[in-house]
């Protein structure tokens, strides 16, 4: 893997029973989670949209321009609805069918008898794409230039997620810091203001509020590819906090 200073993601969640509420996801938090820890990559944006055609077309366009890299989930099975990967041929004009190792993988998977037509629609997907192997169920994801495509369910996501390492790009390391105190967020909100803008380009600070043990608290959370301005960070931070008499404290 080659590494990069800033290499960013966007996902794509595809799917009419995400937006009618049938189905919660869990993915998001998932694959933000490992590629930021394992590879150095922030998402910086996530979209959920339905199973139709021109939607998919038009979000993977603009999205594929956009980020370093965009994961669909959804939209990869056998059924008639699942039509993510027909979508995204058509997105990069390449030609869609019968991808010659998917089909033999799972061919293999579910031997001569048992393999029909909705299985072997799930070995339909753009020519040109490379496959991320599937350990649980053996149907694979796919790459498409810089588009990886995986399933909905959240469990064979997972075990397939390391299979996409190999495709990317790692960025730095990105360092996070947490500082929890007993206060609300407008009592520190101008001042952190003022320390984000003298660090606008190396570190991003957010405030998150919380209510434990009858309190209202505020978790102030830094992040950045670099150590050294995180601790700079921290100084500021801990002079505003002894500046008005408030306490850190550990969660």
């Amino acid at each position: 893997m080659k590494k990069k200073k800033k290499v960013n993601a966007a996902i794509l969640i595809i799917g009419n029973e995400i937006l009618s509420g049938r189905t919660q996801d869990k993915n998001v938090a998932f694959i933000s989670f490992w590629l930021n820890k394992n590879c150095g990559i922030s998402v910086s944006e996530v979209r959920i949209i339905p199973d139709v055609e021109k939607t998919i077309i038009d979000n993977i366009k603009i999205m594929s321009k956009k980020f370093n890299y965009v994961f669909t989930t959804g939209g990869i099975g056998p059924t008639h609805d699942d039509i993510t990967a027909e979508s995204i041929a058509k997105a990069f004009k390449v030609k869609y069918g019968y991808h010659k190792e998917a089909y033999k993988i799972l061919e293999n998977y579910y031997g001569k008898k048992k393999f029909n037509d909705g299985r072997k629609k799930m070995a339909k997907m753009p020519l040109v794409a490379k496959l991320i192997y599937n350990p649980s169920s053996a149907a694979p994801g796919f790459i498409t230039k810089n588009v990886l495509s995986l399933p909905g369910v959240p469990s064979i996501l997972n075990s397939m997620i390391e299979n996409c390492k190999k495709y990317l790009i790692r960025g730095l390391k990105i360092h996070s810091e947490t500082i929890n105190i007993f206060t609300v967020e407008s009592n520190i909100s101008k001042e952190l203001s003022y320390i984000q803008k003298r660090f606008k380009n190396f570190v991003d600070i957010g405030s998150y509020p919380f209510f434990r043990l009858g309190k209202i608290g505020v978790s102030v959370v830094s992040r950045s590819t670099s150590k050294k301005k995180l601790v700079s960070v921290r100084k500021d931070i801990k002079k505003l906090l002894k500046k008005k008499k408030i306490k850190i404290f550990n969660i």
